[in-house]
């Protein structure tokens, strides 16, 4: 079993191994995920409606993605006024989501992506570490991918939600 602690330390800023792959004007890979909301999030579902932010990010309760999907969280009503949705995805369990949500006042739905396999489809699978990567996609209306942030480090976070807004704002 994997330690807990040791995959804390790793979203404080342990290099990544994430592979080079752009997604950039291609489709975005569809799926279906649990969600801290109590319901099934399928990404395809927000096409002709909205823009879709995903944030990859390491672990629930840990120092750098506690900041992170907290300021996105606060920022959803300018997500909203720019006709996007975020969704937050990493590893950890609907449950723990739920907990991590409550301490922080995450209101953005947290989804549960336990196998990784949403992860190793965006290419920000961390495997050998039980992980993914820090990344941002913005999927456009149509279901395509228009931009891309894979952070070189986990525990790096240089895209804010200001310069995904701005990025909205240009398609």
């Amino acid at each position: 079993m994997r330690d807990r602690v040791g995959l804390r330390r790793a979203c404080r800023g342990a290099p990544g191994t994430l592979p080079g792959m752009s997604l950039v004007g291609q489709p975005a890979p569809d799926f279906t995920l649990p969600a801290s909301t109590g319901e099934q999030i399928t990404l395809s579902s927000y096409r002709d409606q909205k823009h879709v932010v995903l944030v990859f990010y390491p672990l629930d309760f840990s120092p750098v993605c506690s900041m992170q999907l907290p300021e996105y969280s606060g920022r959803q009503d300018d997500f909203a006024d720019a006709g996007a949705v975020v969704l937050g995805v990493n590893r950890d369990s609907v449950h723990a989501h739920k907990a991590w949500a409550a301490e922080y006042g995450i209101e953005v739905p947290l989804l549960a992506d336990m196998t990784l396999a949403v992860a190793r489809a965006y290419g920000v699978a961390i495997d050998e570490r039980g992980i993914s990567g820090r990344a941002v996609f913005l999927i456009d209306r149509s279901g395509v991918v228009r931009y891309q942030h894979v952070e070189e480090k986990t525990g790096d976070y240089t895209v804010r939600p200001e310069a995904v807004l701005a990025k909205i704002r240009e398609l």
